[in-house]
């Protein structure tokens, strides 16, 4: 019995570790990006089948124009959102805006953040989040870039954005919007959007 126990453990490990090997080959399953919009459309709809729309402060009283096309900048098909952003009668933005789902928060767990490439007129622009904690329209989780004329790949993770007008804390599998936004000041805003994605740690 002594001699053969330090056979048997072996045997025994040795199968073990081979069973660990095929179960993780065939049902672990590493996450992935997952695309939001890349272009491919060629309309208004995103990767995730929902519609992309323009909204400004008129809504609320405010005197800001804008339009949202799909555009091709140096050979690249992108959405683009032009317009002028006026702080009269206590206005101040335009966006576009992106419901991720239909009917239900989205899931965003799994990744780290959002990829966006861009380019755009030397401006600052925002991106916000909205969630289903979040009532209020002004209400939103942010983070500034600037877009240059060169096409540029920004990431922004989740812990980098800054809770707007709220409390509340964020939570990314609540997810319901992301705009990307002109605001805050008199300018002229021009941003291409060329693809946006979810991306997982490296």
């Amino acid at each position: 019995m002594n001699v053969q126990l330090p056979n048997t453990l072996f045997i025994l490990i040795n199968l073990m570790i081979g069973f660990l090997i095929n179960l993780g080959g065939s049902n672990i399953v590493l996450a992935k990006d997952l695309i939001i919009d890349d272009r491919a459309s060629g309309n208004l709809s995103s990767s995730l089948g929902t519609q992309w729309r323009l909204v400004t402060d008129q809504v609320m009283g405010g005197v800001s124009k804008g339009d949202l096309t799909q555009d091709s900048y140096k050979g690249r098909s992108c959405l683009r959102m032009r317009g002028d952003v006026s702080t009269d009668n206590n206005g101040g933005f335009v966006q576009i805006a992106l419901d991720l789902t239909k009917d239900k928060p989205f899931d965003a767990s799994a990744y780290a953040g959002v990829e966006l490439s861009v380019s755009g007129n030397h401006e600052h622009y925002n991106v916000h989040f909205r969630t289903t904690d979040l009532w209020l329209p002004w209400q939103s989780y942010r983070f500034s870039f600037k877009a240059t004329p060169e096409w540029q790949t920004i990431r922004i993770p989740f812990a980098s954005l800054e809770a707007y007008r709220t409390t509340k804390t964020f939570h990314k599998d609540k997810l319901k919007r992301i705009g990307l936004v002109g605001i805050g000041r008199d300018f002229k805003a021009d941003l291409c959007v060329g693809s946006i994605k979810f991306y997982v740690v490296d």
